[in-house]
């Protein structure tokens, strides 16, 4: 409890706050890799989605007051930082691939699945079953009543009324199954395009509003901004040398979904892209 206490407090607060003027953690140097770059340079993404259903929980990298304001001071100076921003913008592609992933998987579920296809057409063939079983009956109606055969013509009469029955209830569960996938489900609902959260298309204004100014999803937004300004700024640069782990022809792959897009209210892109 003390341990969990002590986190929630340096979320808060910072962690120099609560090591005291002489804590070692004073004394770790802006490069360590021990420290958010995120963080120093702009905003760390496990910040931005506190108590949200995307919640990451406290970073595990250490957040500095101090630190982020010797950078400041240390860039005003002309001191170089590019290794930062680099890091920085990787950071942000994970959580932005991350969200596009979530997006397509979302977008996969609205639409029609390899079992719903086949609900569909065995309540097709089941209804073109009884509807032939109606015919034939109806034909041997006719010929049992030339035969005088009255008796038999009342139960195949019968046994009609049965299948009709039968026919419509296979069409009701047809129709249900049809308004809630396929083409009917994405007339009501839809995937924000900006943060994955599902959208209806019978939500009035407000509600949009709110989903809009909702925290998770002004997050995204950001991300996904910061993002677009990093590769930007880094485009014509080649990953610092200090960076490890990656190739240059990995690191420059972009995140395309976001790439020069817009986004109208329903958080759905307009597919402009950038020339």
């Amino acid at each position: 409890m003390a341990a969990e206490q002590r986190k929630l407090l340096e979320q808060l607060m910072g962690a120099d706050a609560l090591a005291g003027g002489t804590s070692k953690r004073q004394e770790i140097p802006l490069t360590d890799p021990r420290v958010c770059k995120s963080y120093i340079v702009g905003t760390c993404p496990h910040d931005l989605f506190t108590n949200t259903k995307q919640d990451m929980g406290p970073c595990p990298k250490i957040h500095s007051e101090g630190l982020k304001a010797e950078y400041f001071r240390e860039r005003e100076k002309g001191r170089d930082f590019s290794g930062f921003d680099y890091e920085y913008m990787k950071d942000l592609e994970k959580y932005v691939l991350d969200c596009n992933r979530r997006i397509d998987a979302a977008q996969r579920r609205l639409e029609r699945t390899p079992d719903e296809i086949a609900q569909t057409t065995a309540l097709l063939k089941a209804i073109d079953e009884i509807n032939e079983g109606i015919d034939a009956s109806v034909m041997e109606i006719s010929v049992l009543g030339e035969y005088g055969m009255i008796s038999r013509a009342l139960e195949e009469y019968h046994n009609i009324k049965i299948r009709r029955h039968e026919r419509e209830a296979k069409e009701r569960e047809l129709r249900n199954l049809n308004d809630n996938i396929g083409p009917s489900g994405h007339q009501k609902l839809q995937v924000c395009d900006v943060c994955g959260a599902y959208l209806s298309r019978l939500d009035n204004d407000r509600r949009l509003a709110d989903h809009f100014a909702g925290k998770m999803h002004l997050g995204y937004a950001q991300m996904r901004a910061t993002y677009k300004e990093l590769q930007e700024k880094m485009a014509n640069r080649p990953p610092p040398s200090s960076y490890n782990g990656h190739s240059r022809s990995q690191d420059r792959r972009p995140a395309d979904r976001d790439r020069g897009r817009d986004y109208d209210k329903w958080g759905k892109s307009r597919g402009r892209r950038r020339p």
